[in-house]
Parts: C-alpha cells; structure tokens; sequence
C-alpha cells in the first residue's frame, strides 16, 4: 500500500509560510515524541533556510523516555536545540519560551549594548497534521484561541498570537510533504494518528505495528495480549483480538478488519503503554545506506 495525502490547502500553506519566514526570529518545529523522524517535515529545510529552530516533541507522555532522551541527544549532536513536552496537561511549556531565549540571547545583547529594548520573540509553529499545535498553543496562552480537534487537518490558516510580553506565535495549517520516499515513515504517520482513517488500510496498519512491537516492544504486546508466546503469523494474532474482544462477522467468523482498527486505536491510546515508534539508531542507519548509494552513483 502506498500512503500518500497532499491536500491543496497544504500547498498553499507551503507558499504562504515561505512568504511569512522574514517576519519571524524562530521557528518552532513540533514533532511528535513518538515519530521525531517520520513527523518532521523533510521540505522543512528548504522552506526554513537559515532561521534559528527549536525542536519540541510533543506528546512526550505517550513515547518510550529512554528513546525521548535519546532523540534529544542526538538533535544536540547536530547542533539543534530539543525541548520534550506534555501539551494535553500542560507540562514543560515553560522549556519552549527558555529554549527560543536562549537562541536569540546573542542577538538581544547586541540590541541591549546599542540601548535598544528588545522586542518579543516572533516564532512560527511548524508541523504536520494532528501533532498537537493548537493545544500546545492554548497552553502557552492559558486560554483556548486556537481550535483543537483529534483529526488532522483542523487548523486551516494562519494566525498570529501573543503569549505574554515576550513571545508571539504564527500557528500556520498543518503540512505533509508530497511523497514519502520511505513508504515505512508513512506507515508510523498512519500509526500514531497524523493522516485520515479514511485513507488508510486498517489492516496493513495494524500489521506493520505488530510487527514493530514484535521486534522492539514484544513484553508490551504480550502484556496486552495476556499471552506468553506470540503467534508467528500475523493473522493469528488479529483473530486472537478479535475472539478475545468478541469482534466477529455475521458468520461467527473472526472480523480482522474491525480487529486491526481496535488494534491501531489501542496503540494511539497507549493501551500497551509508551512506544516510540522512531529510533536514532535506526535513523543512522538510513543515512549510512543512501550515503553508501550515492558514493555509488559517483
């Protein structure tokens, strides 16, 4: 299955974002905690050039800490500064505003020692679809101005927003990317919630994720299983949800369709607990092959 979603009003937030860049100081890139690689917008180099960004996972309570910790690390190896945060309860909004201050903290020097006063930080929200930027902006505000849904696509054009004295958002719509070169950062997207159901195939989803979990997390699927052993096939696996859910078709027969979307809602709601679904070294590993690819190409 290929998993593709490029509405027209995300081509149209692309051009509209790249018109307002010379507006702002800061760019704050919002990921998801659990995906930091399959969520961050790889156009997003382009479209930013050069201004100072601040990385902040959200959803941190869902994802796996040491994994969370990890990614942190590795932004900081790269030169990029990460903050992980909990925006549905509000914890570590305070991190965002100390991470763009300590970015600009050079700039505002300099604007001190001329006896200028430094005006507020102008930052841009970046993201895809569903990774939380409303919340994360009625948080930092203390009050609900952006709108908030549980599907992607809610946010459709750009507004400007002040938080306190010292800090100015431009939320902006939510943007995919064209095409998922690796068909795997679709299928982590699909996992976690960031592309419409509607578009998807619940069970090649759900089949993706137990394999994942098999691999990473398999005390996790266990656990939630209530088995010692996991089946080997895939199909015996969502005929087990299915019987211990009760999930049949009108021939008593188990419903592996209805099973994979139980599956792939529990998964999003943590029923099996915090999983990251992107790991750092994995990341590494992509980039060591398609150096190896294009050494080969020249």
């Amino acid at each position: 299955m290929t998993i593709q979603w490029f509405p027209g009003h995300m081509a149209k937030a692309r051009r509209e974002v790249t018109e307002k860049l010379k507006l702002v100081d800061v760019i704050f890139e919002l990921v998801d905690a659990r995906i930091p690689y399959s969520s961050s917008n790889p156009m997003l180099e382009e479209i930013i050039h050069q201004k100072k960004r601040v990385i902040i996972l959200n959803k941190a309570d869902t994802a796996d800490e040491k994994m969370t910790q990890e990614w942190i690390e590795h932004f900081a190896d790269r030169g990029l500064l990460a903050v992980a945060v909990n925006s549905q309860e509000g914890k570590g909004m305070h991190k965002i505003e100390r991470a763009a201050e300590a970015l600009m903290a050079e700039k505002f020097e300099r604007q001190r020692s001329r006896g200028m006063k430094p005006r507020a930080i102008r930052a841009m929200i970046l993201g895809i679809p569903n990774v939380g930027k409303s919340t994360l902006i009625n948080r930092l505000v203390k009050k609900n101005i952006a709108k908030t849904g549980n599907k992607p696509g809610v946010t459709k054009a750009q507004q400007w927003i002040k938080v306190g004295k010292t800090l100015e958002l431009l939320d902006t719509p939510g943007i995919l990317w064209p095409k998922f070169e690796d068909q795997r950062v679709g299928y982590k997207l699909a996992l976690t919630g960031a592309i419409k159901d509607d578009l998807l195939h619940m069970e090649e989803i759900a089949g993706f994720g137990l394999r994942f979990l098999e691999e990473h997390y398999p005390e996790k699927l266990q656990n939630w299983l209530q088995i010692d052993n996991l089946p080997e096939d895939m199909t015996e696996i969502l005929a087990l949800v299915a019987e211990r859910r009760g999930i049949f078709d009108r021939y008593r027969d188990p419903d592996y369709s209805r099973a994979a979307e139980l599956l792939v809602r529990e998964m999003r709601q943590e029923k099996m607990g915090r999983v990251s679904f992107d790991f750092p070294d994995d990341l590494l590993a992509v980039e060591d092959e398609l150096d190896g690819r294009n050494n080969s190409k020249n």
